[in-house]
């Protein structure tokens, strides 16, 4: 069992449609069709959801996104319609709202490695493939890859692991044409990224992108886009392939909820307990140091 500790209350607001409520965002759709995403301060891990929120983290995600967006534009066209609030929405959804256009969403979790680690490492360790693409013998936790691979997975709900499935199996799915258009765009989305975290003293390992079609059938990047929920972002100059490199995520959680210190068996049923204070700050002040880092804006 998994999910939410406690699944939150949708805000109601006149003129809005509350759709979903997710991990970390909540949907809405407003008279015209258009979609009013709203990212929370919740932090999920081990596929809970947690009690305890990090403050700015919604506002953060929100801001690095549209940033991200706005480097990405010529390559691959966003959903972002607005980033003004709907009237009538809360005050403290300011800074974390986006209007965006209703896509028809490809379901297939697209994921961009260009570092092994994580369920990429597993695979290369029992058969020296990841989603059934070879790559050479020696390498180990932390390296890069001979080249960027894209390893989909397909979507899971919320509580379950997205499973890893190879290409062939993806274009089975939804197609040989938009499979290799998921593809190329992922691909291509990666590397400039990659290229733009390297400058700023960041290793992009890995990250997953999510893309819809638009009413003219143009493929379109959707939700959030290379935050440290999505990705995995490593210091550069600490980088060292054979061990866990430190993250810019939300390391600092994970370490304390497998500590003793939590009480917290991860293989019981029960939900994790409240974080404390130090590791809330600590994982505030990761978030907020990936934004300047990458941005070179400092956060208000």
């Amino acid at each position: 069992m998994s999910g939410f500790v406690e699944k939150p209350e949708a805000v109601e607001v006149p003129g809005l449609t509350h759709l979903h409520t997710g991990k970390v965002r909540d949907l809405y759709q407003n008279a015209a069709g258009d979609l009013v995403m709203v990212a929370s301060d919740r932090i999920s891990a081990f596929d809970w959801v947690l009690p305890t929120e990090i403050p700015d983290k919604g506002r953060v995600l929100t801001q690095l996104s549209l940033w991200w967006f706005d480097q990405l534009a010529d390559l691959i066209p966003n959903h972002v319609l607005s980033t003004e609030l709907p009237p009538g929405a809360p005050a403290d959804w300011e800074g974390r709202t986006t209007v965006c256009k209703s896509l028809a969403m490809i379901p297939v979790e697209c994921v961009a490695r260009g570092y092994l680690t994580g369920s990429g490492l597993v695979e290369y360790q029992q058969t020296r493939t990841v989603c059934g693409l070879a790559l050479p013998e020696g390498l180990t936790d932390g390296s890069e890859l001979p080249a960027a691979i894209f390893t989909p997975a397909t979507k899971a709900a919320v509580g379950e692991h997205d499973e890893n499935v190879p290409y062939e199996e993806v274009a089975r799915q939804i197609g040989a044409e938009t499979a290799a258009q998921l593809r190329q765009a992922t691909l291509a989305v990666y590397g400039r990224a990659r290229d733009i975290a390297r400058e700023r003293g960041i290793v992009l390992a890995d990250t997953k992108f999510e893309f819809g079609f638009d009413s003219a059938r143009q493929l379109t990047l959707a939700d959030e886009v290379l935050t440290p929920d999505s990705s995995r972002f490593w210091p550069a100059d600490v980088w060292k392939p054979g061990r866990a490199q430190p993250s810019f995520d939300k390391q600092f959680v994970r370490d304390w909820l497998t500590s003793p210190a939590s009480g917290w068996d991860r293989t019981s049923e029960q939900p994790p307990p409240p974080l404390p204070q130090d590791s809330v700050d600590r994982t505030r002040a990761k978030y907020i140091e990936a934004y300047e880092r990458l941005t070179g804006l400092a956060w208000a």
